[in-house]
């Protein structure tokens, strides 16, 4: 392989000399008539042969671009096989055969050039639709129509002798316009992407055929002059042609040049074709040029229609993605609005909300929730198919919309009952809010959060029973235990409920709290008899079991889930104001109302009560004690709403369930 480089950058070495040997020829001389009409005689077929030849040698390790780098090559190769024929055997005649060997390899260089570059463009093409074809094409036929008013008319009049003659002088301007029409064209067909070797072999092939086109016209009018700079043009084409093909640095083009480039290049293809015929209205051209830019306006025509009706699609499409939920393929809320909207007469609106789907999410993972979601959509619109419409609304929220629907409970049951999923480790169901339409609700708004406002209270009502289902279970365990412990935290509770009713607490903030206030000692049920129920001061190893009370409760109570928010408040149930509690050290409000309420009245129950290590105090000792602390232990505004409860039940405890 590497030898095979060697011998490619000698055989370009070779091309890039001849072509500079020529140009200093063509431009300030050699300094001997032998050695100028040599270099004219032989420069011209050496490069081309040599870039061919180099052009080879890549398309033995160009991989998939083998055949189109190959073809090039032979191209340049037959090109070269003409030069060469044309030095050896008519370089010296004063009357060339024509048409001769000579020719028929120059127009050999041409569909070999063409079927090259198509299938290079052809392995480089990312895609292939209508708009890159009707764009190269538009390209081809602007490039064409200008060539073809350029020089195709002074070719054709200058055409004369036998059928033969007369073909062969109309296939190299025809052969010049399809090349350099079929490199434009190719250009957005390939993507717009093709990279610095794409550019180079554009440049070579339209020098080629630029050259080859004038060299005709020059011809056909008599004025071509031998020893121009005209004459290396050839030389030059080929070898960028051989350069492009060892070029391997690939350019990056941006979204947005890509999406101007696919505007201007249609765009200007357009405005040149319209100058074509502009150009003939003053100065008649040939047919073919009128043929070829009327063509590219037809084609530019035809190429809005197709963007047109890709836009409509694209409309369309995206109309249904903004009313569509990505994840289950059902209406979204958009959906569901514009359905409300519509509706003429009498319908019944479900609100469904999931319950247990959090924890699922959690322990399984998002991936997990997310295809839960979707075969619970699927369930649904199946369970519902003919009936009613199913939305999903965000999240694990759904929605289900019936026109005209006489049952709105057993709607709103099957609706339920679709959304249950059970497995190992895990219960999924559902709550859901009812609304008829019109009668309870005028627009979409209203209708919505009375549904969602019924859903909520529904779902509170299934946490609700969950939750004392479960705190039933924990008291009785823990009266089994230690029956004073159970009659402690009772009282507790009762004291606990009033307080909050004194600081104006909400009803399922109140049952939050009754909760804790029964619950906060249940990780007691862990701490050994001994230490509980000691006479004598602990000791600091003792503390140490006591301290973790209240993490073994929250453990025990988290184990059900409706309880978890009250897991998370008993946690708190000693710590302090002043943030030296335990067992997180929290401080001031960072400490959950429900537990600072439960702290201060689980202190005034424990001081009014007899301990093993201590004797009972009265009612007002206790209440002095907590003002004393108040700012510092406890809350100061829930020790206030202590005394004004018991206060206001004329100093007895009774009200609160406490023994006086």
């Amino acid at each position: 392989m590497a030898r095979l480089q060697i011998l490619a950058r000698l055989l370009l070495a070779a091309a890039l000399g001849s072509t500079l040997l020529l140009g200093v020829r063509l431009t300030v001389g050699l300094g001997s008539v032998s050695l100028e009409a040599s270099a004219d005689r032989w420069l011209g077929a050496v490069g081309p042969m040599a870039a061919g030849l180099a052009l080879c040698l890549r398309s033995l390790r160009a991989g998939r671009e083998r055949a189109g780098w190959l073809l090039l090559g032979l191209a340049l190769v037959c090109w070269s096989g003409g030069a060469w024929w044309y030095s050896v055997f008519h370089w010296s005649l004063e009357e060339v055969p024509y048409p001769s060997v000579a020719d028929g390899l120059w127009i050999l260089f041409y569909p070999l050039a063409v079927a090259g570059l198509i299938s290079l463009a052809a392995g480089r093409t990312q895609e292939r639709s209508a708009l890159s074809w009707l764009d190269g094409t538009i390209g081809a036929l602007a490039i064409a129509a200008v060539g073809a008013t350029a020089a195709f008319e002074q070719i054709v009049a200058s055409t004369s002798g036998s059928a033969l003659a007369v073909a062969t002088n109309l296939t190299y301007p025809l052969g010049d316009l399809a090349l350099v029409a079929l490199v434009a064209g190719t250009i957005p067909f390939a993507g717009w992407k093709l990279g610095r070797s794409w550019a180079l072999l554009t440049v070579g092939l339209v020098i080629f055929g630029v050259c080859d086109t004038f060299y005709l016209f020059r011809i056909a009018d008599g004025s071509y002059v031998a020893g121009t700079v005209l004459d290396a043009g050839w030389l030059v084409g080929a070898v960028v042609v051989a350069l492009a093909g060892w070029n391997h640095t690939k350019v990056k083009v941006s979204g947005i040049a890509t999406a101007w480039a696919a505007f201007a290049f249609p765009a200007c293809s357009g405005a040149i074709a319209i100058a074509v015929l502009v150009y003939d209205h003053f100065n008649p051209v040939h047919l073919l040029a009128l043929a070829l830019a009327t063509a590219c306006l037809v084609a530019v025509l035809g190429r809005m229609t197709v963007i047109f009706r890709e836009n409509l699609a694209m409309i369309a499409q995206s109309q249904v993605e903004a009313a569509t939920d990505p994840l289950t393929g059902l209406g979204n809320r958009r959906k569901l609005s514009a359905d409300l909207e519509a509706v003429n007469g009498n319908a019944t609106l479900v609100l469904l909300d999931l319950d247990g789907f959090k924890a699922y999410n959690d322990t399984y993972g998002h991936p997990a929730g997310d295809a839960l979601l979707d075969r619970l959509g699927v369930a649904l619109t199946g369970e519902l198919l003919g009936r009613a419409t199913a939305y999903r609304m965000g999240g694990d929220e759904f929605c289900v919309l019936g026109i005209a629907e006489s049952d709105a409970t057993d709607l709103a049951q099957k609706a339920s009952d679709a959304l249950c999923e059970t497995g190992e480790g895990f219960h999924i169901s559902s709550s859901f809010g009812t609304v008829s339409l019109p009668e309870e609700a005028e627009d979409t708004s209203a209708a919505l959060r009375l549904a969602d406002t019924r859903m909520y209270a529904q779902k509170q009502r299934r946490r609700s029973s969950a939750g004392s289902q479960s705190k039933s279970v924990l008291l009785r365990a823990l009266q089994e235990r230690s029956p004073s412990l159970f009659e402690h935290v009772a009282d507790v509770a009762d004291l606990a409920v009033d307080v909050g009713r004194q600081l104006r607490l909400e009803d399922h903030e109140l049952e939050q709290l009754r909760h804790a206030a029964e619950l906060h000692d249940v990780g007691k049920v862990a701490i050994p008899d001994a230490i509980l129920e000691k006479k004598g001061p602990l000791d600091p190893s003792e503390w140490v079991f006591v301290h973790q009370h209240t993490l073994i409760g929250e453990r025990i109570i988290g184990a059900a889930p409706a309880l978890v928010p009250v897991a998370r408040a008993v946690r708190s149930t000693h710590e302090r104001w002043d943030g030296l509690g335990y067992p997180d050290r929290l401080a001031g409000e960072e400490i959950p109302l429900v537990a600072r309420i439960v702290a201060a009245c689980d202190a005034l129950a424990a001081m009014v009560s007899d301990r093993p290590y201590r004797l009972a105090v009265d009612l007002q000792q206790a209440l002095d004690e907590l003002d004393r602390c108040a700012g510092t232990q406890f809350d100061a505004s829930v020790v206030s709403a202590v005394r004004a409860v018991l206060t206001h039940s004329a100093g007895s405890l009774q009200p609160a369930g406490l023994a006086a």
